[in-house]
């Protein structure tokens, strides 16, 4: 029995805890209180979050895939990283547990999980948190404020889309060039031209830092930039189309075998990722969110269906294709901008989230390299606890 497992007559109680990592919500594990990877510990996750449901009533999922997560950490197994880091996506409305990617605003979280675990020893004022990411086999580096050797949580750093304010928690990211196809650019082109089944072509972009993306213009599909996430699924045919665009791209860097299985065959990653010229429109809140506090507005697709705010790791793939001279992402910038300036501000459903970028000149035959990559979040525990699973035939 894994340790942190509890039987009762007819459920396994597993210790866990709910964790807010930037704008997203998770159920985080320790690895050694789970049964080991396979279909046993898939079926457990699954029972854990509710899923499929569309209301996830009988889990702890909350409706929304960035509410419908899972870590799981442990010890690491690499000697340049402090513990591993394992993401889960759940669906909602469909019974798939997805490893293929990371999820950015819930790595924030795992330094300070870590640390109150006793995984990592705190030092204070900041503790440095080397973490590999089994997913995309990548080294993050999360630098975690620390009083009287726990995580702090007070602070005053704003997310948008996150009420109130916390301590930060800067995500290093430059080590997640390439993270699952080894290159910056899969294609090694700049954009490339999607052949659309209902004739003509579309120009995109594909990256892959942090979580491989692909990029198109918001106009060339027929949207402002400014839309909400309510309208992406309200408009009709255009959820078919950006499976369309995800497919074919997906296909392109071999996550498909043919672009109408990408669904069943790479459910969460590459993203889509729209993009169109700084502009003004309302927050999901209700704010004002002004064109000029922003670079550049994105809306993220993941799982056939839009953020309310912006991915931590799409923000990374966002920055890194806004420095490629060409990019669809780069052209968005205003004209005058300083393409190697430190920062880059990302207008999304929830605000406007500032990331840091600094290229530099690649240091083998990657089309840049990055000085400085990465993003503060605020994480906080919300509860500790012990969630029951039924017991059943695929169960523990």
């Amino acid at each position: 029995m894994p340790k942190g497992t509890y039987f009762e007559s007819e459920q396994i109680g597993i210790r866990c805890s709910i964790v807010r990592g930037g704008s997203s919500k998770g159920v985080f594990f320790l690895e050694n209180d789970l049964p080991g990877p396979g279909s046993v510990r898939d079926s457990v996750l699954k029972r854990v979050m509710g899923t499929p449901d569309v209301m996830q009533i009988d889990g702890l999922g909350g409706t929304h895939l960035i509410t419908s997560k899972i870590v799981i950490v442990g010890p690491s197994t690499r000697d340049d990283a402090d513990v591993d880091y394992t993401f889960a996506q759940a669906e909602i409305t469909r019974d798939v547990i997805d490893y293929s990617g990371n999820c950015g605003n819930l790595s924030a979280g795992v330094g300070p999980f870590a640390i109150e675990a006793g995984l990592i020893r705190p030092q204070e004022p900041v503790t440095c948190v080397r973490i590999h990411n089994t997913n995309t086999n990548t080294i993050l580096v999360a630098h975690v404020p620390v009083f009287n050797g726990r995580p702090r949580v007070k602070g005053d750093f704003a997310i948008a889309g996150v009420p109130g304010t916390g301590a930060e928690i800067f995500m290093d990211y430059s080590l997640t060039v390439g993270s699952k196809t080894g290159k910056m650019l899969p294609t090694s082109r700049v954009t490339d031209h999607l052949r659309l089944e209902g004739g003509g072509s579309l120009e995109v972009t594909i990256c892959d830092v942090a979580n491989p993306a692909v990029f198109v213009r918001a106009k060339d599909i027929g949207l402002r930039g400014d839309e909400m996430p309510d309208e992406f699924q309200s408009q009709p045919g255009l959820v078919d189309k950006l499976r369309e665009i995800r497919g074919k791209a997906a296909e392109m860097i071999g996550f498909s075998s043919h672009w109408t299985k990408v669904d069943d065959e790479s459910p969460f990653i590459p993203f889509v990722i729209t993009v169109a010229p700084p502009l003004d429109y309302r927050s999901l809140g209700g704010a004002n969110v002004a064109g000029r506090e922003m670079d550049l507005a994105a809306r993220h697709i993941f799982m056939n269906r839009c953020n309310d705010a912006m991915a931590g790791t799409g923000s990374m793939c966002i920055a890194a294709a806004s420095r490629i001279p060409g990019s669809v992402v780069n052209e968005q910038l205003p004209a005058g901008q300083d393409p190697k300036g430190g920062t880059l501000a990302i207008g999304h459903p929830g605000g406007v989230m500032r990331v840091r970028v600094l290229p530099r000149e690649a240091d083998n035959d990657a089309v840049i390299g990055f000085a400085a990559l990465g993003f503060g979040r605020t994480a906080r525990k919300i509860m500790d606890g012990t969630v029951y699973v039924p017991v059943s035939g695929d169960s523990i």
